[in-house]
Protein backbone atom coordinates (compact mmCIF):
# COMPACT_ATOMS: atom_id res chain seq x y z
CA UNK A 1 0.00 0.00 0.00
CA UNK A 2 1.30 3.43 -0.94
CA UNK A 3 1.30 6.01 1.83
CA UNK A 4 2.93 8.97 0.05
CA UNK A 5 2.38 10.44 -3.39
CA UNK A 6 3.72 13.48 -5.22
CA UNK A 7 1.28 14.78 -7.83
CA UNK A 8 2.00 17.48 -10.42
CA UNK A 9 -0.82 19.62 -11.79
CA UNK A 10 -0.13 20.64 -15.39
CA UNK A 11 -2.32 23.43 -16.77
CA UNK A 12 -1.06 23.93 -20.31
CA UNK A 13 -2.14 25.92 -23.37
CA UNK A 14 -2.81 23.44 -26.19
CA UNK A 15 -3.48 24.29 -29.83
CA UNK A 16 -6.55 22.63 -31.31
CA UNK A 17 -5.47 20.16 -33.99
CA UNK A 18 -1.73 20.45 -33.33
CA UNK A 19 -1.27 17.02 -31.78
CA UNK A 20 2.53 17.11 -32.16
CA UNK A 21 2.83 20.40 -30.29
CA UNK A 22 0.41 19.30 -27.58
CA UNK A 23 2.32 16.07 -27.01
CA UNK A 24 5.51 18.11 -26.69
CA UNK A 25 3.84 20.17 -23.94
CA UNK A 26 2.97 16.97 -22.09
CA UNK A 27 6.54 15.71 -22.40
CA UNK A 28 7.86 19.02 -21.15
CA UNK A 29 5.47 18.96 -18.17
CA UNK A 30 6.39 15.38 -17.36
CA UNK A 31 10.12 16.11 -17.53
CA UNK A 32 9.77 19.11 -15.22
CA UNK A 33 7.60 17.13 -12.81
CA UNK A 34 10.08 14.24 -12.81
CA UNK A 35 12.87 16.59 -11.75
CA UNK A 36 10.74 17.54 -8.75
CA UNK A 37 10.08 13.93 -7.79
CA UNK A 38 6.52 13.58 -9.05
CA UNK A 39 4.82 10.19 -9.18
CA UNK A 40 1.96 11.40 -11.35
CA UNK A 41 1.25 14.30 -13.71
CA UNK A 42 -2.37 15.33 -14.21
CA UNK A 43 -3.16 17.35 -17.33
CA UNK A 44 -6.41 18.77 -18.68
CA UNK A 45 -9.47 17.77 -20.68
CA UNK A 46 -8.68 16.90 -24.33
CA UNK A 47 -5.18 18.34 -23.93
CA UNK A 48 -3.85 16.10 -26.71
CA UNK A 49 -6.35 17.25 -29.35
CA UNK A 50 -6.88 20.72 -27.94
CA UNK A 51 -10.22 21.82 -26.54
CA UNK A 52 -12.80 22.20 -27.96
CA UNK A 53 -11.95 20.16 -31.08
CA UNK A 54 -15.51 20.49 -32.42
CA UNK A 55 -16.02 18.60 -35.68
CA UNK A 56 -12.38 17.59 -35.97
CA UNK A 57 -13.38 14.52 -33.97
CA UNK A 58 -15.69 13.48 -36.82
CA UNK A 59 -12.56 12.89 -38.92
CA UNK A 60 -11.30 9.35 -38.43
CA UNK A 61 -7.85 10.41 -39.65
CA UNK A 62 -7.60 12.98 -36.88
CA UNK A 63 -8.66 10.49 -34.20
CA UNK A 64 -6.04 8.05 -35.43
CA UNK A 65 -3.30 10.70 -35.17
CA UNK A 66 -4.44 11.38 -31.58
CA UNK A 67 -4.47 7.67 -30.75
CA UNK A 68 -1.02 7.09 -32.20
CA UNK A 69 0.31 10.06 -30.26
CA UNK A 70 -1.14 8.90 -26.95
CA UNK A 71 0.17 5.37 -27.44
CA UNK A 72 3.65 6.73 -28.18
CA UNK A 73 3.48 8.94 -25.10
CA UNK A 74 2.39 5.95 -23.02
CA UNK A 75 5.45 3.95 -24.12
CA UNK A 76 7.68 6.67 -22.72
CA UNK A 77 6.35 6.05 -19.21
CA UNK A 78 8.26 2.76 -19.17
CA UNK A 79 11.29 4.78 -18.02
CA UNK A 80 10.18 4.55 -14.39
CA UNK A 81 9.26 8.23 -14.17
CA UNK A 82 5.86 9.69 -13.36
CA UNK A 83 2.72 8.44 -15.00
CA UNK A 84 0.35 10.74 -16.86
CA UNK A 85 -3.35 11.47 -16.88
CA UNK A 86 -4.23 13.16 -20.16
CA UNK A 87 -7.43 14.04 -21.98
CA UNK A 88 -8.09 12.95 -25.55
CA UNK A 89 -10.92 12.01 -27.92
CA UNK A 90 -11.00 8.21 -28.04
CA UNK A 91 -12.86 5.88 -30.36
CA UNK A 92 -13.70 2.20 -30.18
CA UNK A 93 -14.11 -0.55 -32.77
CA UNK A 94 -17.74 0.47 -33.32
CA UNK A 95 -16.67 3.98 -34.30
CA UNK A 96 -18.08 5.55 -31.13
CA UNK A 97 -16.10 8.54 -29.90
CA UNK A 98 -15.66 9.55 -26.26
CA UNK A 99 -14.25 12.50 -24.37
CA UNK A 100 -11.79 10.48 -22.31
CA UNK A 101 -9.28 10.73 -19.51
CA UNK A 102 -6.46 8.22 -20.11
CA UNK A 103 -4.03 6.90 -17.52
CA UNK A 104 -0.52 6.26 -18.89
CA UNK A 105 2.04 4.33 -16.84
CA UNK A 106 4.45 1.40 -17.07
CA UNK A 107 4.83 1.93 -20.80
CA UNK A 108 1.15 1.51 -21.68
CA UNK A 109 -2.36 2.91 -21.42
CA UNK A 110 -3.49 1.42 -18.11
CA UNK A 111 -7.12 2.44 -18.34
CA UNK A 112 -9.44 5.30 -19.24
CA UNK A 113 -12.55 7.01 -17.99
CA UNK A 114 -15.08 8.56 -20.36
CA UNK A 115 -16.98 11.77 -19.70
CA UNK A 116 -20.39 10.83 -18.35
CA UNK A 117 -22.24 14.16 -18.38
CA UNK A 118 -21.86 15.78 -21.80
CA UNK A 119 -22.77 19.48 -21.66
CA UNK A 120 -25.22 20.73 -24.24
CA UNK A 121 -25.84 24.37 -23.35
CA UNK A 122 -24.26 27.76 -24.00
CA UNK A 123 -21.06 27.26 -25.99
CA UNK A 124 -21.13 23.50 -25.46
CA UNK A 125 -22.67 20.97 -27.83
CA UNK A 126 -20.71 17.84 -26.99
CA UNK A 127 -23.67 15.51 -27.44
CA UNK A 128 -23.46 15.93 -31.21
CA UNK A 129 -19.87 14.70 -31.39
CA UNK A 130 -19.30 12.46 -28.34
CA UNK A 131 -20.95 9.42 -26.83
CA UNK A 132 -21.63 9.56 -23.09
CA UNK A 133 -19.52 7.36 -20.87
CA UNK A 134 -20.73 5.11 -18.07
CA UNK A 135 -20.75 5.82 -14.37
CA UNK A 136 -17.52 4.21 -13.22
CA UNK A 137 -15.58 3.47 -10.11
CA UNK A 138 -12.04 4.53 -9.23
CA UNK A 139 -8.80 3.66 -10.98
CA UNK A 140 -5.94 2.08 -9.07
CA UNK A 141 -2.79 4.12 -9.53
CA UNK A 142 0.26 2.82 -7.68
CA UNK A 143 -1.83 1.72 -4.75
CA UNK A 144 -4.12 4.76 -4.59
CA UNK A 145 -7.75 4.69 -5.72
CA UNK A 146 -8.34 7.83 -7.77
CA UNK A 147 -11.89 8.90 -8.61
CA UNK A 148 -11.19 10.19 -12.11
CA UNK A 149 -13.77 12.18 -14.08
CA UNK A 150 -13.97 14.88 -16.74
CA UNK A 151 -15.07 18.52 -16.38
CA UNK A 152 -18.90 18.64 -16.41
CA UNK A 153 -18.89 15.49 -14.27
CA UNK A 154 -17.93 17.72 -11.33
CA UNK A 155 -21.23 19.55 -11.84
CA UNK A 156 -23.06 16.22 -11.48
CA UNK A 157 -23.55 14.94 -7.92
CA UNK A 158 -24.30 11.43 -9.22
CA UNK A 159 -20.73 11.08 -10.54
CA UNK A 160 -19.07 12.08 -7.26
CA UNK A 161 -21.40 9.93 -5.20
CA UNK A 162 -20.68 6.90 -7.38
CA UNK A 163 -16.93 7.48 -7.10
CA UNK A 164 -17.14 7.84 -3.33
CA UNK A 165 -19.40 4.83 -2.82
CA UNK A 166 -17.15 2.63 -4.97
CA UNK A 167 -14.08 3.34 -2.87
CA UNK A 168 -12.33 6.39 -4.31
CA UNK A 169 -9.76 8.03 -2.04
CA UNK A 170 -9.04 11.22 -4.03
CA UNK A 171 -11.38 12.92 -6.52
CA UNK A 172 -9.65 14.06 -9.73
CA UNK A 173 -11.40 16.27 -12.28
CA UNK A 174 -9.64 17.25 -15.51
CA UNK A 175 -11.21 20.31 -17.09
CA UNK A 176 -11.57 22.57 -20.11
CA UNK A 177 -13.72 25.20 -18.42
CA UNK A 178 -13.81 28.55 -20.27
CA UNK A 179 -13.76 31.85 -18.47
CA UNK A 180 -16.78 34.00 -17.88
CA UNK A 181 -17.60 36.49 -15.15
CA UNK A 182 -18.28 34.93 -11.74
CA UNK A 183 -17.35 31.45 -13.00
CA UNK A 184 -14.25 31.23 -10.81
CA UNK A 185 -16.39 31.42 -7.70
CA UNK A 186 -18.95 29.05 -9.22
CA UNK A 187 -16.31 26.35 -9.84
CA UNK A 188 -14.89 26.68 -6.34
CA UNK A 189 -18.34 26.49 -4.75
CA UNK A 190 -19.14 23.33 -6.74
CA UNK A 191 -15.83 21.74 -5.79
CA UNK A 192 -16.42 22.55 -2.12
CA UNK A 193 -19.88 20.98 -2.38
CA UNK A 194 -18.40 17.76 -3.87
CA UNK A 195 -15.83 17.59 -1.04
CA UNK A 196 -18.46 18.22 1.61
CA UNK A 197 -20.77 15.55 0.15
CA UNK A 198 -18.11 12.86 -0.24
CA UNK A 199 -15.63 13.66 2.52
CA UNK A 200 -12.83 13.25 -0.05
CA UNK A 201 -10.06 15.63 -1.15
CA UNK A 202 -10.36 16.99 -4.67
CA UNK A 203 -7.94 17.89 -7.46
CA UNK A 204 -9.20 20.32 -10.13
CA UNK A 205 -6.95 20.90 -13.18
CA UNK A 206 -8.09 23.42 -15.80
CA UNK A 207 -6.81 24.36 -19.24
CA UNK A 208 -5.36 27.79 -19.97
CA UNK A 209 -5.29 29.75 -23.24
CA UNK A 210 -7.46 31.27 -25.97
CA UNK A 211 -9.35 29.23 -28.55
CA UNK A 212 -11.41 31.29 -31.00
CA UNK A 213 -13.94 33.14 -28.82
CA UNK A 214 -13.22 31.09 -25.69
CA UNK A 215 -10.57 31.88 -23.11
CA UNK A 216 -9.52 29.26 -20.56
CA UNK A 217 -8.29 30.81 -17.35
CA UNK A 218 -6.47 27.95 -15.60
CA UNK A 219 -6.67 28.56 -11.87
CA UNK A 220 -6.29 24.86 -11.00
CA UNK A 221 -6.54 23.99 -7.31
CA UNK A 222 -6.54 21.31 -4.61
CA UNK A 223 -9.04 21.04 -1.75
CA UNK A 224 -8.48 18.83 1.25
CA UNK A 225 -11.22 16.77 2.82
CA UNK A 226 -11.78 19.61 5.34
CA UNK A 227 -12.54 21.90 2.31
CA UNK A 228 -9.34 23.91 2.88
CA UNK A 229 -7.43 24.94 -0.23
CA UNK A 230 -3.88 23.58 -0.18
CA UNK A 231 -2.75 24.54 -3.69
CA UNK A 232 -3.78 26.99 -6.38
CA UNK A 233 -2.22 27.72 -9.75
CA UNK A 234 -2.14 31.13 -11.45
CA UNK A 235 -4.83 32.32 -13.84
CA UNK A 236 -4.28 32.88 -17.56
CA UNK A 237 -0.73 31.47 -17.69
CA UNK A 238 0.73 27.98 -18.08
CA UNK A 239 2.10 26.29 -14.97
CA UNK A 240 3.21 22.96 -13.57
CA UNK A 241 2.85 22.78 -9.81
CA UNK A 242 3.86 20.07 -7.34
CA UNK A 243 1.62 18.82 -4.53
CA UNK A 244 2.62 16.30 -1.86
CA UNK A 245 0.11 13.82 -0.47
CA UNK A 246 0.03 11.35 2.41
CA UNK A 247 -2.31 8.76 3.85
CA UNK A 248 -3.23 9.39 7.51
CA UNK A 249 -2.00 6.59 9.76
CA UNK A 250 -5.14 6.54 11.90
CA UNK A 251 -8.01 7.34 9.53
CA UNK A 252 -6.47 5.97 6.36
CA UNK A 253 -7.68 9.10 4.55
CA UNK A 254 -5.58 10.90 1.97
CA UNK A 255 -4.87 14.61 2.19
CA UNK A 256 -2.58 17.12 0.56
CA UNK A 257 0.23 18.14 2.88
CA UNK A 258 2.02 20.67 0.71
CA UNK A 259 1.35 22.84 -2.33
CA UNK A 260 1.88 26.36 -3.64
CA UNK A 261 -0.88 28.93 -3.22
CA UNK A 262 -1.03 31.63 -5.88
CA UNK A 263 -2.93 34.82 -5.16
CA UNK A 264 -5.88 34.94 -7.56
CA UNK A 265 -6.70 38.06 -9.52
CA UNK A 266 -10.19 39.49 -9.22
CA UNK A 267 -12.76 41.82 -10.72
CA UNK A 268 -11.82 44.03 -13.65
CA UNK A 269 -8.31 42.55 -13.87
CA UNK A 270 -9.74 39.11 -14.66
CA UNK A 271 -11.76 40.59 -17.51
CA UNK A 272 -8.78 42.50 -18.82
CA UNK A 273 -6.44 39.52 -18.69
CA UNK A 274 -9.04 37.39 -20.50
CA UNK A 275 -9.17 39.99 -23.28
CA UNK A 276 -5.37 40.12 -23.56
CA UNK A 277 -4.95 36.34 -23.63
CA UNK A 278 -7.87 35.83 -26.02
CA UNK A 279 -6.41 38.26 -28.54
CA UNK A 280 -2.80 37.09 -28.11
CA UNK A 281 -3.63 33.44 -28.72
CA UNK A 282 -6.01 34.14 -31.60
CA UNK A 283 -3.35 36.15 -33.42
CA UNK A 284 -0.41 33.90 -32.58
CA UNK A 285 -2.08 30.52 -33.02
CA UNK A 286 -3.42 31.62 -36.40
CA UNK A 287 0.05 32.97 -37.30
CA UNK A 288 -0.87 36.58 -38.08
CA UNK A 289 2.17 38.89 -38.02
CA UNK A 290 0.19 41.58 -36.22
CA UNK A 291 -3.03 43.60 -36.18
CA UNK A 292 -4.48 46.68 -37.85
CA UNK A 293 -6.82 49.04 -35.97
CA UNK A 294 -8.89 51.97 -37.19
CA UNK A 295 -8.16 54.58 -34.52
CA UNK A 296 -10.97 57.12 -34.30
CA UNK A 297 -10.02 59.11 -31.23
CA UNK A 298 -12.91 57.46 -29.36
CA UNK A 299 -12.71 55.19 -26.34
CA UNK A 300 -13.65 51.92 -28.09
CA UNK A 301 -10.80 52.01 -30.60
CA UNK A 302 -8.59 53.43 -27.85
CA UNK A 303 -8.99 50.52 -25.44
CA UNK A 304 -8.76 48.09 -28.37
CA UNK A 305 -5.35 49.54 -29.25
CA UNK A 306 -4.19 49.33 -25.64
CA UNK A 307 -5.21 45.69 -25.29
CA UNK A 308 -3.55 44.90 -28.63
CA UNK A 309 -0.26 46.43 -27.50
CA UNK A 310 -0.50 44.67 -24.14
CA UNK A 311 -1.12 41.37 -25.93
CA UNK A 312 1.31 41.63 -28.84
CA UNK A 313 3.72 44.51 -28.35
CA UNK A 314 3.72 47.92 -30.05
CA UNK A 315 5.75 46.75 -33.05
CA UNK A 316 2.89 44.40 -34.10
CA UNK A 317 0.13 47.01 -33.91
CA UNK A 318 -0.59 49.33 -36.85
CA UNK A 319 -3.13 52.11 -36.22
CA UNK A 320 -4.81 54.19 -38.91
CA UNK A 321 -6.66 57.48 -38.40
CA UNK A 322 -9.17 58.14 -41.19
CA UNK A 323 -10.73 61.58 -40.70
CA UNK A 324 -13.76 62.85 -42.58
CA UNK A 325 -15.11 66.42 -42.70
CA UNK A 326 -17.00 65.57 -39.49
CA UNK A 327 -14.00 64.41 -37.46
CA UNK A 328 -13.31 66.77 -34.57
CA UNK A 329 -9.92 68.26 -33.75
CA UNK A 330 -10.22 66.64 -30.31
CA UNK A 331 -10.42 63.20 -31.91
CA UNK A 332 -7.38 63.87 -34.10
CA UNK A 333 -5.36 65.03 -31.11
CA UNK A 334 -6.52 62.17 -28.87
CA UNK A 335 -5.68 59.52 -31.46
CA UNK A 336 -2.23 61.01 -31.99
CA UNK A 337 -1.58 61.23 -28.26
CA UNK A 338 -2.69 57.63 -27.65
CA UNK A 339 -0.45 56.34 -30.43
CA UNK A 340 2.48 58.30 -29.00
CA UNK A 341 1.96 56.89 -25.51
CA UNK A 342 1.67 53.33 -26.84
CA UNK A 343 4.57 53.68 -29.26
CA UNK A 344 2.58 52.36 -32.23
CA UNK A 345 2.67 53.33 -35.87
CA UNK A 346 -0.13 55.77 -36.76
CA UNK A 347 -1.02 56.64 -40.35
CA UNK A 348 -3.47 59.37 -41.32
CA UNK A 349 -5.62 58.76 -44.42
CA UNK A 350 -8.33 61.32 -45.21
CA UNK A 351 -11.50 59.65 -46.51
CA UNK A 352 -13.14 62.77 -47.97
CA UNK A 353 -11.92 61.97 -51.53
CA UNK A 354 -13.49 58.50 -51.21
CA UNK A 355 -16.77 60.01 -50.01
CA UNK A 356 -16.84 62.33 -53.02
CA UNK A 357 -15.97 59.51 -55.42
CA UNK A 358 -18.74 57.30 -54.06
CA UNK A 359 -21.24 60.15 -54.37
CA UNK A 360 -20.35 60.56 -58.04
CA UNK A 361 -20.65 56.84 -58.70
CA UNK A 362 -23.94 56.53 -56.84
CA UNK A 363 -25.51 59.31 -58.86
CA UNK A 364 -25.43 56.88 -61.77
CA UNK A 365 -27.62 54.48 -59.79
CA UNK A 366 -29.78 56.25 -57.24
CA UNK A 367 -29.87 59.60 -59.17
CA UNK A 368 -29.52 61.75 -56.02
CA UNK A 369 -26.72 62.69 -53.64
CA UNK A 370 -26.23 60.45 -50.63
CA UNK A 371 -27.71 61.70 -47.39
CA UNK A 372 -28.74 60.53 -43.94
CA UNK A 373 -27.84 56.96 -43.03
CA UNK A 374 -26.58 56.27 -46.55
CA UNK A 375 -24.01 59.07 -46.28
CA UNK A 376 -22.98 57.93 -42.81
CA UNK A 377 -22.55 54.33 -43.93
CA UNK A 378 -20.47 55.35 -46.94
CA UNK A 379 -17.98 56.88 -44.50
CA UNK A 380 -17.85 53.75 -42.40
CA UNK A 381 -17.52 51.48 -45.43
CA UNK A 382 -14.81 53.69 -46.91
CA UNK A 383 -12.83 53.18 -43.73
CA UNK A 384 -13.49 49.45 -43.80
CA UNK A 385 -12.23 49.29 -47.40
CA UNK A 386 -9.00 51.09 -46.51
CA UNK A 387 -8.36 48.99 -43.43
CA UNK A 388 -8.99 45.73 -45.27
CA UNK A 389 -6.64 46.85 -48.05
CA UNK A 390 -3.92 47.44 -45.47
CA UNK A 391 -4.71 44.07 -43.87
CA UNK A 392 -4.52 42.31 -47.25
CA UNK A 393 -1.21 43.98 -48.07
CA UNK A 394 0.52 43.38 -44.74
CA UNK A 395 -1.07 40.08 -43.74
CA UNK A 396 -2.00 41.59 -40.40
CA UNK A 397 -5.49 40.95 -39.07
CA UNK A 398 -7.99 43.78 -38.81
CA UNK A 399 -9.55 44.22 -35.38
CA UNK A 400 -13.09 45.54 -35.13
CA UNK A 401 -13.75 48.00 -32.34
CA UNK A 402 -17.52 47.83 -31.73
CA UNK A 403 -18.79 47.03 -28.24
CA UNK A 404 -21.66 44.82 -27.06
CA UNK A 405 -24.03 47.74 -26.48
CA UNK A 406 -23.66 48.85 -30.11
CA UNK A 407 -23.88 45.34 -31.53
CA UNK A 408 -26.98 44.65 -29.45
CA UNK A 409 -28.99 47.44 -31.05
CA UNK A 410 -27.41 47.40 -34.49
CA UNK A 411 -25.52 50.66 -33.98
CA UNK A 412 -22.82 49.46 -36.35
CA UNK A 413 -22.32 49.40 -40.10
CA UNK A 414 -22.23 46.03 -41.75
CA UNK A 415 -19.24 45.85 -44.14
CA UNK A 416 -18.01 49.06 -42.52
CA UNK A 417 -16.89 49.27 -38.89
CA UNK A 418 -17.96 45.61 -38.57
CA UNK A 419 -15.29 44.57 -41.07
CA UNK A 420 -12.46 42.61 -39.50
CA UNK A 421 -11.27 39.28 -38.17
CA UNK A 422 -11.64 39.56 -34.40
CA UNK A 423 -13.28 41.73 -31.76
CA UNK A 424 -12.07 42.07 -28.19
CA UNK A 425 -15.08 44.21 -27.24
CA UNK A 426 -17.75 41.93 -28.67
CA UNK A 427 -18.90 40.90 -25.18
CA UNK A 428 -18.12 44.20 -23.41
CA UNK A 429 -20.88 46.72 -22.73
CA UNK A 430 -20.09 50.41 -23.20
CA UNK A 431 -20.18 51.13 -19.47
CA UNK A 432 -17.62 48.37 -18.99
CA UNK A 433 -15.44 49.91 -21.72
CA UNK A 434 -15.18 53.02 -19.54
CA UNK A 435 -14.42 50.92 -16.42
CA UNK A 436 -11.73 48.91 -18.20
CA UNK A 437 -10.12 52.05 -19.60
CA UNK A 438 -10.00 53.78 -16.23
CA UNK A 439 -8.67 50.61 -14.60
CA UNK A 440 -5.88 50.21 -17.15
CA UNK A 441 -4.81 53.83 -16.60
CA UNK A 442 -4.47 53.12 -12.88
CA UNK A 443 -2.94 49.62 -13.01
CA UNK A 444 -0.17 47.78 -14.81
CA UNK A 445 -1.24 44.17 -15.42
CA UNK A 446 1.29 41.37 -15.16
CA UNK A 447 2.57 39.71 -18.32
CA UNK A 448 1.73 42.53 -20.75
CA UNK A 449 3.95 44.21 -23.37
CA UNK A 450 2.47 47.70 -23.10
CA UNK A 451 3.74 50.68 -21.11
CA UNK A 452 2.95 51.60 -17.53
CA UNK A 453 1.06 54.70 -16.50
CA UNK A 454 -1.89 56.59 -17.96
CA UNK A 455 -1.89 55.15 -21.45
CA UNK A 456 -5.33 56.46 -22.48
CA UNK A 457 -5.76 60.25 -22.70
CA UNK A 458 -8.23 61.38 -20.06
CA UNK A 459 -10.39 63.20 -22.60
CA UNK A 460 -10.99 59.95 -24.53
CA UNK A 461 -12.75 58.58 -21.44
CA UNK A 462 -14.71 61.68 -20.44
CA UNK A 463 -15.93 63.17 -23.74
CA UNK A 464 -19.45 62.23 -24.97
CA UNK A 465 -19.27 59.17 -27.27
CA UNK A 466 -19.82 59.96 -30.95
CA UNK A 467 -19.53 58.15 -34.27
CA UNK A 468 -18.73 61.55 -35.88
CA UNK A 469 -20.55 60.72 -39.09
CA UNK A 470 -22.48 64.01 -39.21
CA UNK A 471 -22.08 67.47 -37.65
CA UNK A 472 -22.16 67.54 -33.82
CA UNK A 473 -23.33 63.91 -33.67
CA UNK A 474 -23.59 62.19 -30.27
CA UNK A 475 -24.47 58.54 -29.55
CA UNK A 476 -27.25 59.73 -27.25
CA UNK A 477 -28.95 61.35 -30.25
CA UNK A 478 -29.88 57.83 -31.34
CA UNK A 479 -29.67 55.81 -28.13
CA UNK A 480 -30.60 56.19 -24.46
CA UNK A 481 -27.72 57.08 -22.10
CA UNK A 482 -25.41 54.08 -21.86
CA UNK A 483 -26.04 53.62 -18.14
CA UNK A 484 -29.72 53.10 -18.89
CA UNK A 485 -29.20 51.22 -22.15
CA UNK A 486 -26.79 48.68 -20.66
CA UNK A 487 -29.12 47.89 -17.76
CA UNK A 488 -31.93 47.15 -20.22
CA UNK A 489 -29.67 45.11 -22.49
CA UNK A 490 -28.24 43.08 -19.61
CA UNK A 491 -31.75 42.17 -18.50
CA UNK A 492 -32.85 41.24 -22.03
CA UNK A 493 -29.70 39.26 -22.90
CA UNK A 494 -28.01 37.82 -19.81
CA UNK A 495 -31.21 37.41 -17.82
CA UNK A 496 -33.37 36.54 -20.85
CA UNK A 497 -36.23 38.74 -19.66
CA UNK A 498 -38.88 40.14 -21.95
CA UNK A 499 -39.79 43.83 -22.30
CA UNK A 500 -42.91 43.35 -20.18
CA UNK A 501 -40.71 42.13 -17.31
CA UNK A 502 -38.58 45.26 -17.46
CA UNK A 503 -41.61 47.55 -17.71
CA UNK A 504 -42.99 45.86 -14.60
CA UNK A 505 -39.66 46.61 -12.87
CA UNK A 506 -40.08 50.31 -13.61
CA UNK A 507 -38.21 50.83 -16.88
CA UNK A 508 -39.78 53.29 -19.32
CA UNK A 509 -42.20 51.44 -21.63
CA UNK A 510 -41.39 53.28 -24.86
CA UNK A 511 -37.63 53.06 -24.35
CA UNK A 512 -37.77 49.38 -23.38
CA UNK A 513 -39.94 48.39 -26.33
CA UNK A 514 -37.69 50.32 -28.71
CA UNK A 515 -34.52 48.65 -27.40
CA UNK A 516 -36.18 45.23 -27.64
CA UNK A 517 -37.11 45.86 -31.30
CA UNK A 518 -33.60 47.05 -32.12
CA UNK A 519 -32.10 44.00 -30.41
CA UNK A 520 -34.24 41.64 -32.45
CA UNK A 521 -33.78 43.50 -35.74
CA UNK A 522 -29.98 43.44 -35.46
CA UNK A 523 -29.66 39.65 -35.30
CA UNK A 524 -28.83 39.41 -39.00
CA UNK A 525 -25.93 41.82 -38.48
CA UNK A 526 -24.55 39.90 -35.51
CA UNK A 527 -24.57 36.66 -37.51
CA UNK A 528 -22.05 38.32 -39.82
CA UNK A 529 -19.86 39.79 -37.10
CA UNK A 530 -16.38 38.41 -36.43
CA UNK A 531 -15.68 36.23 -33.39
CA UNK A 532 -14.63 37.88 -30.17
CA UNK A 533 -13.66 37.16 -26.58
CA UNK A 534 -16.45 35.58 -24.53
CA UNK A 535 -16.70 37.26 -21.11
CA UNK A 536 -20.32 36.88 -20.00
CA UNK A 537 -22.77 34.01 -19.70
CA UNK A 538 -24.59 35.11 -22.88
CA UNK A 539 -22.09 36.24 -25.46
CA UNK A 540 -23.39 36.75 -28.98
CA UNK A 541 -22.64 33.71 -31.13
CA UNK A 542 -22.82 30.20 -29.74
CA UNK A 543 -24.18 31.39 -26.38
CA UNK A 544 -27.22 33.20 -27.79
CA UNK A 545 -28.81 31.83 -30.94
CA UNK A 546 -31.97 33.64 -31.93
CA UNK A 547 -33.65 33.10 -35.30
CA UNK A 548 -33.09 35.94 -37.75
CA UNK A 549 -36.60 35.51 -39.11
CA UNK A 550 -38.60 35.81 -35.92
CA UNK A 551 -42.17 37.05 -35.48
CA UNK A 552 -42.33 36.58 -31.70
CA UNK A 553 -42.73 39.91 -29.90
Amino acid sequence: MTDFLTIALAQKNPIVGDVKSNLAKMREARSLAAEKGADLVIATELCISGYPPEDLVLKRSFLEVVKDGVEELAKETADGGPGLIVGAPWFNDRGECYNSALVLDQGKILTRRDKYDLPNYGVFDEKRIFNPGLLSGPINYRGVRLGLAVCEDMWNTEVSETLQESGSEILVFINGSPYERDKVDMRLNLAVARVRETGLPLIYVNQVGGQDELVFDGGSFVLNSNQKMLASLPQFIEDVSITKWARDDKSGLWNCLEGSLTKQIEGVERIYQAMVLGLRDYVNKNKFPGVVIGLSGGIDSGITAVVAVDALGAERVHCVMMPSPFTSQDSLEDAEELAKRLGVRLDNINIEPAMQAFDKMLLQGIKEPSSGTTKENIQSRSRGLILMAISNTSGSMLLTTGNKSEMSVGYATIYGDMAGGYSILKDVYKTDVFSLSSWRNEHFPSGVFGPEGQVIPHRMITKPPSAELRPDQKDEDSLPPYDELDKILHALIEEDLGPEDLIHQGFDELVTQRIWRLLEMAEYKRRQAPPGVKLTSRAFGRDRRYPITNAFK
